[in-house]
């Protein structure tokens, strides 16, 4: 990595007015894996890039600063802990399974989709409070709830208990990501969202490496194993399995951090006490001045908004990236249970993690490409397709268990590191009330898909007991939403096409 021999003053002036705002301790209390999400080279182009017009390039510079250092590390770690409760039901699965006979593939699928069902219903009005009321409230509320709904998925012992806890675990977390994208955009300008919204986003690929490593020092709770020719039997912890601890051990830090996000976040730039006067003045004017931009184009109401061709092209195109997302993700431990039976549940726990190690360089590139470029939609399409071919390519290496991960990587980061490029997509044509809208319901439309995907691996896993048709059918409706991106009429980030 390069770095900057000596620093212009931007840069001195933006760092050194942090330290009144970021004493040590506080840093501390950030995830050590923040070094990886804003480095010194970040941080020195962020300072760089100032817009010449302004009229406090050194305060906007310093304010952008802060505002990526206070609040993507807390929105971070918030959604590690979601996407960890809603995908933990995978490495679950492994032993669940053994418990309760009557979980077939079929009714995980079920249960792990129906998710996105509940997810639906308050995806629209939750966007549409984060932007009107209050995103620290929120997803305060959101993250207690959820966390509630979590751990009480260790409790269930029929299929119905399942999918009617799954449903409302999907009710409580509903507005979370939508939320916190139209959220990012009260914070970050045009030319640093995908970039902000890729640090947020690999989130997800962290999650998926952390959730499986600290759930296999808990899979095994509770039975019993041969180890290398010998029987080992591990006991109940307060009479509980390992299956039932990995959803409690995960709901629990919902809440707490949950709480501590209502004291942690801060709405608006005219709110932040952290922020100096100059640079709260120079970071609003600079957002007012964009969006005054945006409305020379033409003001479009939330109806407007949602009934826009793009809009519903863009949920399309998101219906079926995520169909293949969570298909893969749910799914993907069973994969492996299934091609190499003589993984035990702890070792497939370790494998999962490995596709997720080139999604984070992956989103990371594509969010700072997209940003260096001012292009938004071939950022889009190409990832999802090169994940796409790559899928196929993973239903032919069963037997050969290094190629099938070499195969599933590829594809995860194909599937993954499209998503800073397309999220900054809406902001293109759309303004305050019609944007908040917009991604609420592409996210809800979109996020069906989650409920598509593990339906169809399990159903057809249960019909022609193989998962390679139902792998197949992930990537084609992988294919046909890239397709669709790559029709959107949308130009170059710095040009906004008039809206519908």
């Amino acid at each position: 990595m390069h770095f900057p021999s000596k620093p212009d003053s931007g840069t001195i002036d933006a760092c050194n007015s942090l330290s009144s705002s970021f004493p040590p301790d506080r840093i501390l209390a950030f995830p050590l894996f923040l070094g990886v999400i804003i480095s010194r080279d970040n941080l020195h182009e962020i300072s760089r890039q100032h817009d010449e017009d302004s009229k406090h390039p050194t305060a906007l510079d310093s304010a952008r600063l802060k505002a990526y250092l206070r609040l993507i590390p807390i929105l971070f770690v918030c959604y590690i802990i979601a996407y960890i409760d809603r995908n933990n039901v995978a490495i679950a699965k492994l032993t669940m399974e053994e418990d309760m006979p009557a979980f077939d593939a079929a009714v995980f699928g079920f249960g792990g989709g129906i998710f996105f069902l509940g997810y639906f219903l308050l995806e629209i009005p939750g966007s549409l409070i984060v932007e009107r009321w209050s995103a620290r409230k929120w997803i305060c509320r959101i993250m207690v709830t959820w966390g509630i709904m979590a751990a009480m998925t260790a409790f269930v012992t029929t299929p119905l208990q399942f999918y009617l806890v799954r449903f409302f675990l999907g009710v409580a977390e509903a507005g979370f990501f939508p939320g916190v994208i139209v959220y990012l955009s009260h914070w970050f300008t045009q030319k640093d969202r995908a970039r902000a919204i890729s640090y947020f986003l690999i989130a997800s690929p962290v999650a998926m490496i952390v959730g499986p490593w600290v759930s296999q020092w808990f899979i095994d709770i509770g039975r019993t194993v041969i180890l290398n020719g010998e029987t080992i039997s591990y006991p109940l912890v307060l009479g509980l399995k390992g299956w039932q601890w990995i959803y409690i051990i995960w709901g629990i830090p919902a809440v707490l951090f949950g709480i501590y996000v209502l004291f942690g976040l801060t709405d608006r730039p005219s709110q932040a006490h952290w922020l100096t006067s100059q640079e709260r003045d120079a970071l609003e004017s600079e957002l007012a001045r964009e969006k005054q931009m945006h409305l020379k184009k033409g003001h479009m109401s939330v109806l407007q908004a949602l009934s826009s061709p793009k809009v519903l092209l863009l949920s399309a195109a998101y219906f079926g990236i995520v169909t293949a997302n969570y298909g893969i993700e749910l799914f993907l431990p069973s994969v492996f249970k299934e091609w190499y039976p003589e993984l035990g549940p702890s070792k497939i726990a370790q494998l999962v993690m490995i596709p997720s190690l080139l999604v984070i360089p992956g989103q990371l590139f594509i969010g700072w490409s997209s940003d260096r470029f001012q292009e938004r939609r071939w950022h889009s399409v190409v990832p999802v397709i090169i994940g796409a071919i790559f899928l196929v390519l993973a239903t032919q290496t069963r037997g050969s268990l290094w190629a099938t991960i070499l195969c599933f990587t590829v594809a995860a980061a194909g599937m993954k590191s499209y998503m800073p490029a397309f999220w900054a997509l809406p902001s293109l044509f759309l303004t305050a009330s019609a944007a908040a809208g917009s991604v609420g319901m592409i996210n809800s439309v979109g996020n069906l898909g989650g409920f598509l995907g593990p339906f169809v691996m399990g159903k057809v896993q249960q019909t022609l007991s193989s998962y390679h048709y139902g792998l197949l059918f992930l990537a084609i409706t992988s294919t046909l939403s890239a397709l669709l991106i790559s029709m959107l009429p949308f130009r170059r980030a710095g040009t906004i096409d008039d809206q519908e």
